[in-house]
């Protein structure tokens, strides 16, 4: 069950159901950047809140699929077992794209250099959800995934 006091994710990010993915990115990293803590260390846990409350409008609206499933079932149809929107390491990939688009370079942590911004990089569009334990996510685990491939019939 939802709770009972989210708001409207639309709301939080300040744009209207109809906006586009560009329109919905731009509106994150603008209030990404407003209330990200470290901007506002006289009201740290009022920007803590904010800060999260965006940017899980943005890991719901940014996602095709989980933006359908809040457009038809509202912040209810985001929960599992009772318990709020269920991230996956995507949310990750945004903080990259901001950081990498405001100072310059692509991963606070330390990677590599810019990435092109003409291509989609090959691959990003795939998506595996796998379970994996504590140990195995905190010291690494490989496994073999099988994707399915789609392939052009003869007559295409």
């Amino acid at each position: 069950m939802a709770k009972a006091n989210q708001r409207d994710f639309y709301e939080v990010l300040g744009v209207t159901r109809t906006a586009t993915a560009d329109e919905i990115k731009a509106s994150y990293r603008k209030a990404a950047l407003k209330w990200h803590p470290d901007r506002n260390p006289a009201n740290k846990q009022e920007a803590e809140i904010n800060f999260r409350e965006c940017t899980e409008a943005y890991s719901v609206l940014s996602d095709p699929e989980k933006r359908q499933v809040y457009d038809t079932y509202g912040h209810a149809g985001l929960s599992s077992s009772g318990g709020g929107v269920d991230f996956n390491g995507t949310i990750f990939q945004d903080f990259h794209d901001i950081f990498g688009d405001f100072f310059g370079f692509e991963d606070i942590l330390g990677g590599g250099g810019r990435r092109s911004r003409t291509r989609a990089q090959r691959g990003s569009d795939l998506r595996y959800d796998m379970t994996l334990t504590f140990e195995e996510a905190s010291t690494g685990v490989s496994t073999k995934i099988k994707l399915p491939k789609q392939e052009l019939c003869a007559s295409c």
